[in-house]
């Protein structure tokens, strides 16, 4: 049927689909034609049968003066230009169609999967092998912390010194079988980089440049100032040297614990400090011939004895780090200085290439790099944080600590020329 309805006129024009304009045609045609609205299916009432169309009131349908041809001419005209506008009207409008409900914010975007669940501690589990040079009490405290806030993972430490384990882990290359190195300094893991695996750490946002890697093949957890821990009762305040250059005196001979920079990382890095003190590594390389003269052939196998030897009384200074040397602070016969022109490398901590247990290894890099630890460590082994956010407690400044310039690129690429180079100084 045709609609009357006038809010469903558009534009002011009166338009009809297809079907509807054929409908008007056709039935304008019979009309002049003569037929009645009872013939022609139209709504019929009885009363009005002859000429009264009350239900369509079709255009066609006005009383005029005249002759009924001309009625008839008028209104075929009047019939062709409706038609003509209603097929104007359906050509303007668009074609019927039914509006597509708008798209949720769901169905405008491709759908991505959820991100995982994080897991919860317990969630962890397996193996973890660490390879450590650190002094036993802090490197067993820190095992615990982790084990205790992971408490599915079973760990399992080997203790040597930096170099022996670097060692360890070229020999193992093909087979590794630990999983992440924590200490060292940085350094010398720079010369096993090929050996290591780049991981950005979780708390990457709050370690400075200076303390990790560009490529993220280690990872510094704690800066390491040089010092010379000393026993009062063996040697007067007085005579304790200040500098590289004080190694030498002649009162100290025989009585100097150093390590062999073939067997420890911090002794590497103490002979690279000794060398970087002087104005060109020529002159540093006269120093330490001196120095080498003045150990009168005693060479320590670990760092670790370097401080504890001094303690004991066997050793009247000792040439050590500052985590080991502030272990003494209620000692009353155990002293040290920090000397001039020192470095405070840090020690680091990396990831082993292809390690069997790669998830717990990053989980571990993850906690000794973060405030709880760090904070830890500092607080009860007096480890100096490397966290920007963290402000060491019971330590000097940094700036206390006489830093000079540190060649960290020569350090690392000329490795193993320097510990050649001192081997032979020692064997004369």
């Amino acid at each position: 049927t045709r609609s009357n309805n006038l809010s469903e006129h558009m534009g002011g024009q009166l338009c009809f689909s297809s079907g509807i304009r054929e409908e008007i045609y056709q039935d304008a045609k019979a009309w002049l034609s003569g037929q009645s609205a009872k013939s022609r299916n139209m709504c019929y009432n009885s009363s009005y049968e002859e000429g009264v169309r009350a239900e369509r009131a079709d255009p066609a349908e006005i009383h005029l003066t005249g002759g009924t041809m001309m009625k008839k001419v008028f209104a075929l005209l009047l019939v062709l230009s409706m038609v003509f506008a209603l097929c104007a009207c359906g050509k303007d409008t668009a074609p019927e169609t039914t509006a597509a409900a708008p798209k949720t914010e769901t169905e405008a975007a491709p759908a991505t999967e959820a991100a995982p669940a994080e897991k919860a501690p317990e969630d962890y589990t397996g193996k973890l092998v660490v390879y450590s040079p650190h002094d036993a009490d802090p490197l067993n405290a820190g095992v615990a912390q982790f084990e205790a806030k992971y408490p599915n993972i079973d760990v399992e430490v080997i203790a040597a010194g930096t170099g022996e384990l670097c060692q360890r882990i070229v020999a193992e290359a093909a087979n590794p079988q630990g999983d992440v190195l924590w200490g060292g300094g940085a350094d010398t893991l720079a010369a096993y980089n090929d050996y290591f695996q780049p991981y950005v750490c979780a708390n990457d946002e709050f370690i400075g440049d200076a303390y990790k890697d560009a490529d993220g093949y280690w990872i510094g957890e704690s800066p390491l100032p040089m010092v010379f821990i000393y026993n009062k009762t063996m040697l007067d305040e007085a005579d304790v040297p200040t500098t590289w250059e004080g190694l030498c005196n002649e009162n100290l001979k025989g009585k100097i614990a150093y390590c062999s920079p073939s067997k420890s990382g911090s002794a590497y890095t103490q002979l690279c400090t000794m060398l970087f003190s002087q104005p060109t590594i020529e002159e540093g390389w006269d120093l330490v011939g001196k120095f080498i003269a003045n150990l009168d052939g005693k060479l320590q196998d670990s760092s670790g004895n370097c401080h504890k030897l001094v303690a004991s009384g066997e050793y009247a200074l000792g040439v050590t780090i500052e985590k080991s040397a502030v272990l003494y602070a209620d000692n009353p016969d155990i002293g040290f200085v920090y000397p001039e022109q020192n470095s405070a490398v840090p020690d680091g901590v990396a990831l082993i290439k292809d390690c069997p247990n790669e998830e717990n290894a990053k989980l571990f890099i993850d906690f000794v790099t973060s405030a709880e630890c760090q904070t830890a460590q500092n607080a009860d082994w007096a480890r100096r944080p490397v966290r920007s956010d963290i402000a060491p407690k019971g330590l000097c400044s940094l700036d206390e600590c006489h830093v000079g310039n540190y060649d960290f690129s020569y350090a690392a690429s000329h490795r193993d020329e320097i510990k050649e180079q001192f081997n032979d100084l020692v064997a004369g």
